[in-house]
């Protein structure tokens, strides 16, 4: 049998008996190392240090403890008065608010379950006793928690760029036009829905001096994507470097200046949590990392070269091929897992077609992140689910809508450039 075939083989059937998909990895390799010989065992437990023992990957234990420490510390619930207080008048003003906070909080966590998650618990109350539909609400914030993963930071992001050597910088660069492309676009859909529904306002007219004061309150948050992204452009300190500095900020905040973040919760849940998180992500990390390196010496992405442009040497073509397949590995596998072993298969073929590292990062983050959407992996249902109380069958109904516009969104992503690249080219990346 051939070495690939067998080891995808391995590596199907133990996600098909549900087997952690880093313990899958992991075991389809042991696998293959036993029954090929042309790695040994030794190779894949030095390999899997030594792709863990790296500077950039530091940026995630550090991004995701940061999150936790913000939602923790009074900072989403924040951010939501301020934006409430900005569009919360207009028709669907709560749905406008629940897209928008999940901007602002994605500038802040990096995370899309993170962001549903600490959105949700507030928005989707809210909601309800306005007279929302329940199931509604719930998908707009799920569906609103993917642009955790798009609007900078964004784990996902650190991930690309470390798998296509790619400068995270300017992918993070990338990302803020097509999050708001598709914040955009979820909010054209919510206040349709509102409208035909009847949604109204939360019942109070526009102050400006409501505004003043939800600003102030929220203005330690609103500066955390400010310092982050400043910092990194401003050539202060590196996206690790950043990552460390919203902790200590978010800590600060959380502590001194909200008096929020309880230091037993502290240690409790927010540390313990992201030492669980971070242990799944690294030992993820690490397996697909090796196997990416056993596809490239067994020559997959040639192979997958030569097949793709079998089928058409059109870049629209095999832009579409690319973002098929993508889709449905979003639909099966963890966003990181894919990102790590496709991204140095799949980039040198659009490469050769003039396609930039940091439109192709983009597009592919975009991509998988519409798959936290979709059953059976979307992570994001799962977490919406658990603070909505709702059937999953229900919520995938609901959310199909706010998909299909999506869907609209990634293709304005890939067939126009620079929409991605406007923002990283303006700034030396």
């Amino acid at each position: 049998m051939n070495p690939i075939t067998l080891l995808l083989l391995v590596f199907v059937s133990l996600l098909i008996i549900n087997v952690p998909i880093a313990v899958s990895i992991g075991m389809s390799m042991i696998v293959y190392a036993m029954a090929t010989g042309g790695i040994t065992l030794t190779f894949l437990a030095k390999n899997m240090y030594t792709t863990c023992d790296s500077f950039p990957l530091m940026a995630v234990p550090f991004f995701i403890l940061a999150g936790a420490v913000m939602e923790g510390g009074g900072l989403s619930k924040r951010l939501v008065d301020f934006c409430e207080s900005l569009v919360g008048h207009f028709t669907g003003g709560l749905a406008i608010v629940s897209v928008i906070t999940c901007m602002f909080f994605g500038a802040i966590s990096g995370s899309s379950p993170a962001t549903v998650a600490a959105i949700g618990a507030i928005m989707i109350p809210s909601m309800v006793e306005k007279g929302y539909d329940k199931k509604f609400a719930v998908a707009l914030v799920a569906a609103a928690g993917m642009l955790g993963v798009i609007i900078p930071p964004s784990i996902p992001m650190v991930m690309y760029g470390i798998a296509a050597n790619a400068s995270i910088g300017g992918v993070f660069l990338g990302g803020i036009s097509a999050g708001l492309i598709c914040g955009l676009s979820l909010i054209v859909v919510a206040v349709y829905y509102c409208r035909k529904n009847g949604y109204s306002g939360n019942g109070e007219s526009f102050s400006l001096r409501k505004v003043w004061i939800t600003f102030k309150n929220a203005i330690w948050a609103l500066l955390v994507p400010v310092i982050i992204l400043g910092g990194i452009y401003g050539g202060i300190f590196t996206p690790t470097e950043a990552a460390s500095v919203a902790v200590v900020y978010g800590f600060i905040a959380g502590v001194f200046i909200y008096k929020e973040l309880d230091i037993r919760n502290l240690f409790t849940k927010a540390l313990s949590e992201s030492a669980v998180t971070v242990g799944s992500v690294l030992i993820l990390v690490s397996t697909a990392t090796i196997l990416s390196k056993v596809f490239v010496l067994e020559g997959v992405p040639q192979r997958m070269a030569m097949f793709i442009n079998s089928i058409s040497d059109n870049i629209y073509v095999i832009m579409i091929l690319i973002n098929l397949l993508l889709l449905v590995v979003g639909c099966v596998m963890e966003t990181a897992a894919a990102i790590l072993i496709l991204a140095p298969i799949l980039y040198p073929i659009v490469q050769a077609y003039g396609i930039g590292p940091i439109h192709f990062g983009v597009m592919m983050v975009v991509n998988l992140a519409i798959g936290m959407l979709t059953p059976p992996v979307g992570v994001n249902l799962f977490v919406a689910t658990g603070i909505g109380q709702i059937q999953f069958v229900d919520l995938v109904k609901k959310i199909l809508p706010f998909i299909a516009v999506l869907m609209i969104a990634l293709a304005i992503i890939i067939f126009i450039p620079a929409v991605t690249e406007f923002l990283p080219t303006l700034l030396g990346y």
